[in-house]
């Protein structure tokens, strides 16, 4: 059944048609998410249990401040919300871990069963207040404010839908990138309502831009709509300690830079491990957002996010001047690109050597 999505609501599974596509899902519902994917053949959950303490902490964040996020209000009898002020506690997340596994358990199993030869499934876990659980509980005099009573007014929503991944070694095209917004607010909190947020900017999108990026004065990149950013660059001579631009043989000579989450950033899984991997290498990092009047230091770019992992930019295009984003649609910008050299995996299919050929 290629193309099935699932969805585990309330105790109850419902497959396609009756499943709606994951934007629509995320669209209905208020509240925090978190999204990965199984890997191997199904057989294992990416970075799961990264995923399970990012959706703990998006839960506890957007309870103790905007439990609006949380709840689905009813516009004829609005509710007044309150912090609940969720502590931090190791009981907390398990509480959590254990909400999202007992469905899981559920769901998965006729998902795997059901998914076609050579696909991977996309799991979504959403963790959503219930506002007349919320209204019954404030009834009887309970005030919801410890962990306790918070977790007699939440739901957790399951949706899981078939993704094909890139085999390595058959690199699809890269992304590309346009600058066309301000950086998003709370985001140390991954929340539904986001999906709704970013939707006027899509009328700033200039053809065959496959990502948004956003800024809060046109010149620090932040992050992109639904990835994290990340540059390599070359370090200025007088920030390099006396190594020299042209010293590419020095691996100080260049830095990977991503904006650091004090500036508004998501905190995603796939940012953390990168940053992660290259202090392990021994490879400079500087969480600093990069800057476009610096662009021509930039020697590669790539987003990550948890379904495509880690993809190189071939291009970025930044509108000029700012202030013209206010423009009504991309026709009415003028934009400035920058093309990066082909990535890593479209070199090995230009500079590979043929087995039948001597060597």
């Amino acid at each position: 059944m290629s193309g099935a999505r699932f969805l585990y609501s309330n105790g109850v599974v419902s497959c396609s048609p009756d499943a709606p596509p994951i934007t629509t899902f995320l669209e209905s519902l208020p509240g925090s998410y978190t999204t990965t994917r199984t890997h191997e053949n199904g057989t294992t959950l990416l970075f799961w249990e990264r995923h399970l303490k990012r959706l703990s902490n998006s839960t506890r964040i957007l309870l103790n401040s905007n439990p609006e996020l949380m709840f689905k209000a009813n516009k004829k009898s609005p509710l007044l919300f309150s912090p609940f002020y969720v502590t931090s506690s190791l009981k907390w997340e398990s509480r959590v871990r254990s909400l999202v596994s007992n469905s899981l358990n559920q769901v998965l199993p006729i998902a795997l069963k059901e998914r076609s030869n050579g696909e991977e499934l996309a799991v979504t876990a959403l963790v959503s207040g219930d506002i007349e659980k919320l209204k019954a509980m404030k009834n009887v005099g309970g005030g919801g404010d410890d962990d306790n009573g918070v977790f007699q007014v939440l739901d957790l929503h399951l949706h899981i839908g078939s993704y094909i991944p890139p085999v390595f070694g058959i690199e699809e095209s890269g992304a590309h990138l346009a600058l066309v917004g301000r950086g998003r607010d709370l985001a140390d909190a991954k929340y539904s309502d986001w999906v709704r947020l970013r939707k006027p900017l899509e009328k700033l999108r200039p053809p065959s831009v496959t990502e948004l990026l956003l800024s809060n004065d046109g010149d620090r990149i932040l992050e992109g709509c639904i990835t994290n950013f990340f540059v390599i660059c070359q370090r200025d001579k007088s920030e390099a300690e006396g190594k020299y631009l042209d010293d590419y043989n020095n691996v100080n000579s260049v830095e990977v830079q991503t904006a650091p989450i004090s500036d508004g950033v998501l905190p995603g899984v796939i940012r953390q491990l990168v940053i992660e991997v290259c202090h392990s290498k021994g490879i400079p990092v500087c969480e600093v957002a990069p800057s476009w009047e610096r662009h021509r230091l930039w020697e590669e770019a790539f987003v990550t996010n948890s379904l495509r992992v880690l993809q190189h930019v071939e291009t970025i295009k930044v509108p000029q001047p700012w202030e013209s984003l206010e423009s009504k649609s991309f026709e009415g910008i003028s934009w400035i690109e920058k093309k990066f050299q082909k990535g890593i995996m479209e070199r090995a299919s230009t500079e590979s050597h043929p087995l039948n050929e001597s060597i």
